[in-house]
């Protein structure tokens, strides 16, 4: 009664003591609450009293707002008393145990203190026989043969035939009768001591037989629930006959085990073999044991009410997790282990659709256990399974020609809200077609088991294999000086070359469109609404971008840091076949250009071959990406930008060109500062709008100021050696029409929808005239 009262107490709390992690002003506002609460909690609270107290100076709609307010109460009080009834099991458990033996005790000690009373009536009465004085015997013979001769009463007679009467109602097992002769024998006996009605010894008689035969029928009762064929309704009435003779803790008890024993009797018809499947094995189980549970919950509600409900949460509890230690033996581990996470997933599923209608008609929440005891072995099938798509992915990259397609026909896709995006259907290698699909059912497998909370592992899981083929796509560039290496060790260097500029880009194309919009939609699968069926209506797909959670968009960023990757690669890659030759000889050196002014031969003016070969291989290259990076151009245009950054910072970077310019035995003369700056014009005049950024712009202006301070170094004003700009310009446009094949568009003239069209080659008049200042 107490811990019931103080369940009350702590119901009635107010919401804020829900909230341990509060700030003081919420804790402050509990407390005052708190306070006007106290009026619930006194034993003589009148409702309606209090009701009417309130109810009085109010309106229709305070009265509405105070009953909202009551019901919100309830709610609250409700929701505390089972969250203490759950965070505190193991102390209800102890306490009932604690209660049941105590009962069973006090009931010990009252059959003695019963029999002790008895036994001293009988020696007293025996004591006052014998003290009896010698005259008084002819009377106490009178007395003995008036008793002897006179007929024992209806009381008496039915005391005499009571131990014969239970004993027929026993052996015809007539239980309710027997009860009904028990409880008719216990209100003689306390009617008899009361009116004093029948002798010690006929008195003492009556309790002896009816505590034997209370014992018999418990005994019997206790057999009877333990056999096999006693189940339903003669199980409920064994249980309830006990609980009427108050034994009510072992009533329970043997109802459970009764239940225990049928459940592992039918389980035995069911032998998991090497060749049975997984998934029908664990539904039969799951349904003999989820039914078992049920029946078990039904019998004790019927007989006991709420009274056993602890009990009845842990023995369902081991039922449950006992269940789960079947499936994972038989059932799951085989499929982890063989990577088969499509079986490992409807074995789980299975289980839990079991649980669930369990849950929804008693309010027993065992998902959470089978989710905790199934986890490892679905996790284990989670790596296997990734694992294969690694391996898988990297035997299909052996083979791959680097030649994109579309998807291959009558193959599986979700790119429908792909192509509305992209305008085209997505083109892809051989090997990224296969490791889409290939991520498209890992996630549909995935994605029903999100109550296990694997959406971040598996997320994390597929950033590592898209990794790995980062990895061989890098391996797959000629000369790729990189040794790329993944948690497991080295990656496979049994991968084709990309031979060709078409073969390169389109790794790039492969590692782009799975990272920007393939994989970002697969993993769309692990939205809640998309399990629901919402992102499936087209009307609805616009909840898409909104449904993102904070982790898809981290994940995505980290996707793009892997292709950055392979750009990085790619671009380092051509920057060191323009700067170096097959015999490591340096194309971009100062030699270059402090050798000019000993060649006394008239001058053919053009830029450096290096640079030539740049913009050749620049626009070669923005060529082929427009077929290739349809509806991305943009990736394309960065792309470019950051082959062309790679070689400027090499230049701008380079340690010893520097220290042979700024520091050599030969200054830079005129004819060589009049090259440098026409090979730095003709890469801001080429770049501009499509393979120059603000960033290198920058960089080239920074170059040039640092090539004119070298040579005023020497006490030459540059401008008094350098051509006008226009010559600059006009040199550099013709040779960039010669590469191109394009016709000369005129000063000034720029693609506005460029990214630096602000730039123009005016831009080094400044750098001049701030050189020469």
């Amino acid at each position: 009664m107490a811990s019931a009262k103080s369940s009350r107490s702590r119901a009635s709390a107010p919401s804020g003591a829900h909230q341990p992690n509060g700030g003081a002003g919420d804790q402050e506002a509990g407390v005052q609450l708190a306070d006007k609460l106290k009026i619930f909690k006194t034993e003589n609270f009148d409702p309606d009293a209090y009701v009417q107290s309130k109810c009085q100076t109010m309106n229709e709609k305070e009265i509405r707002h105070l009953c909202n307010y009551l019901q919100d109460l309830k709610k609250a009080s409700a929701e505390e008393m089972r969250k203490s009834v759950y965070a505190n099991y193991a102390a209800f458990i102890r306490t009932s145990k604690e209660i049941s033996d105590l009962e069973g005790e006090l009931l010990s000690i009252k059959n003695l203190l019963g029999a002790q009373t008895g036994l001293i009536r009988g020696l007293a009465e025996g004591v006052n026989i014998d003290s009896l004085p010698a005259g008084s015997e002819g009377s106490t013979e009178n007395d003995i043969s008036n008793v002897e001769d006179r007929e024992p009463s209806e009381l008496e007679k039915w005391v005499e035939e009571f131990p014969d009467m239970l004993e027929v109602l026993l052996a015809e097992r007539r239980v309710d009768e027997a009860l009904d002769a028990l409880d008719e024998a216990d209100r003689l006996v306390a009617e008899a001591k009361q009116k004093q009605t029948l002798g010690t010894a006929d008195l003492s008689s009556l309790q002896n037989a009816i505590s034997d035969h209370r014992q018999k029928l418990a005994d019997q009762l206790a057999e009877a629930s333990c056999q096999s064929s006693t189940y339903g309704i003669e199980l409920r009435a064994a249980a309830a006959a006990l609980k009427r003779l108050g034994d009510g803790p072992r009533a329970h008890t043997l109802l459970l085990s009764a239940h225990d024993q049928r459940l592992q009797y039918n389980m035995q018809v069911i032998h998991p073999t090497n060749t049975s499947y997984g998934g029908a094995y664990t539904a039969a189980l799951s349904q003999q044991v989820f039914s078992a549970i049920a029946q078990a919950l039904n019998d004790s509600q019927a007989v006991f009410g709420d009274e056993y409900a602890s009990e009845l949460v842990i023995w369902s509890t081991i039922q449950a997790e006992a269940f789960a230690h079947l499936v994972k033996r038989y059932a799951l581990a085989s499929s982890a282990a063989a990577g088969g996470l499509r079986a490992a997933v409807e074995c789980v599923q299975i289980a839990i659709g079991h649980c669930s209608l369990l849950e929804a008609r008693w309010r027993l929440s065992l998902s959470s256990v089978l989710l905790k005891l199934f986890r490892p072995s679905v996790e284990q099938a989670l790596d296997a399974n990734l694992r294969r798509i690694e391996e898988s992915t990297a035997a299909l990259a052996a083979a791959d020609d680097w030649i994109l397609t579309y998807p291959p026909t009558g193959a599986r896709t979700s790119n429908r809200a792909s192509t509305v995006a992209l305008g085209v259907q997505p083109k892809l290698s051989s090997s990224a077609h296969r490791f889409y699909l290939m991520v498209q059912d890992f996630f549909e497998d995935v994605g029903p088991l999100l109550s296990m909370q694997l959406g971040g592992s598996s997320m994390d899981g597929l950033l590592k294999v898209f990794n790995s083929y980062i990895s061989l796509l890098i391996n797959a560039l000629p000369s790729s000086m990189e040794e790329e290496t993944n948690l497991d060790g080295p990656v496979s260097k049994l991968v084709r070359m990309a031979e060709t500029e078409t073969q390169q880009l389109a790794l790039l194309a492969n590692a782009s469109l799975l990272a920007e919009d393939l994989l970002p939609r697969a993993v769309m699968k692990l939205s809640p609404l998309y399990q629901s069926g919402v992102m499936e209506d087209p009307r609805k797909r616009g909840l898409e971008r909104n449904t993102r959670m904070p982790e898809q968009r981290e994940w995505k960023r980290k996707l793009q840091r892997s292709v950055d990757r392979l750009r990085d690669s790619f671009c380092r890659q051509h920057a060191l076949d323009l700067i170096f030759t097959e015999d490591g000889d340096s194309n971009l050196g100062a030699d270059m250009y402090i050798n000019m002014d000993m060649n006394s031969e008239e001058q053919e003016w053009a830029p450096s071959p290096i640079f030539q070969e740049l913009y050749a291989k620049l626009n070669r290259m923005a060529s082929i990406a427009s077929d290739i990076f349809v509806g991305r151009e943009r990736f394309a245009t960065l792309l470019m930008m950051r082959l062309t950054e790679t070689v400027i910072l090499w230049l701008s970077e380079d340690q010893s060109f520097w220290e042979d310019i700024e520091e050599g035995q030969r200054p830079l003369g005129p004819l060589g500062l009049q090259q440098f700056y026409l090979d730095m014009q003709f890469v801001i005049l080429f770049g501009q709008g499509r393979f120059l950024s603000r960033h290198v712009h920058q960089v080239i202006v920074d170059i040039i100021e640092r090539a004119m301070a070298a040579f005023s170094a020497t006490g030459i004003n540059p401008d008094s050696v350098l051509p006008s700009d226009d010559w600059f310009f006009d040199v550099a446009q013709e040779t960039i029409s010669r590469i191109s094949g394009k016709a000369r568009f005129g000063n000034g003239e720029r693609e506005s929808n460029s990214p630096t069209a602000s730039i123009s080659a005016q831009s080094i008049s400044s750098v001049r005239s701030h050189g020469s200042s």
